[in-house]
């Protein structure tokens, strides 16, 4: 697949205790993701968030939390992204959802033996 000039980044951030079906809620986004043939999808875990809660979630020793923020990020074509969000909607109960223009400069995976 070649990815190149305009898209559209997707990113969902979610709590890391999250679930769907007894798991974890940002593996099924990207299960999801690799199953509607999108571009790709990467999960990244933050150190420190609060949501709509106010409540404060940290890595920090002292305080530590096990509901770490972690966003899931996919980017592909505009109409792939927008084409994904039901499935969003579906599992995204509580969380943020963004969307923002991105310009694609480099696409490339390795090559497959």
């Amino acid at each position: 697949m070649r990815l190149r000039g305009q898209g559209l980044r997707l990113t969902a951030i979610v709590g890391e205790t999250d679930t769907y079906q007894h798991k974890p809620l940002y593996h099924e986004i990207v299960r999801r993701a690799r199953e509607a043939g999108l571009a790709g999808a990467s999960v990244f875990r933050g150190v420190e968030g609060f949501g709509a809660s106010s409540a404060i979630h940290t890595a920090r020793l002292l305080s530590l939390s096990e509901d770490l923020p972690v966003a899931v990020v996919i980017v592909d074509d505009e109409q792939r992204v927008r084409d994904f969000l039901p499935e969003l909607d579906e599992l995204v109960t509580e969380g943020l959802v963004l969307l923002d223009e991105v310009e694609v400069i480099r696409y490339a995976g390795r090559e497959r033996p």
